[in-house]
């Protein structure tokens, strides 16, 4: 006689369908990566440190009336690239700290970071603190 049952259990795991359940999650998140956007500026933001630098910056100031000044210098806007160029000459990281009052149009602070992108210097724009 044979008492053996038809429904047998088997031993053995089937890894066909957790594999498929991992190639899906898989291009899900990638198809969801893609889709996300981010909405900010890229900025690179100051970093503080414990420690100071003594770091020779030169400031150019633009005044109302679209005057333009090296420190306490005037210079003209045609001259102000050629005296930058001679002020920082030497320095080993030329830094421009760049003063404009509100009322100035922007294209006049554009030259001179434009100037200073030509020429590998780095722009801090000064603000007035709230």
């Amino acid at each position: 006689m044979n008492f053996k049952g038809r429904n047998k259990v088997t031993t053995e795991f089937n890894m066909s369908s957790m594999t498929d359940i991992v190639f899906l999650l898989l291009i899900f998140f990638m198809l969801a990566s893609t889709l996300v956007t981010t909405s900010a500026i890229d900025i690179i933001l100051p970093k503080a440190s414990g420690k100071t630098e003594n770091k020779k910056s030169i400031s150019v100031n633009i005044t109302e009336d679209l005057t333009f000044y090296i420190d306490n210098k005037r210079v003209t806007e045609n001259m102000l690239e050629n005296e930058l160029i001679n002020t920082l000459s030497n320095e080993e990281k030329p830094t421009i700290v760049l003063r404009s009052e509100k009322t100035v149009p922007v294209q006049y602070v554009v030259t001179v970071m434009d100037i200073a992108n030509r020429n590998k210097f780095k722009v801090v724009l000064a603000v007035t603190p709230n």
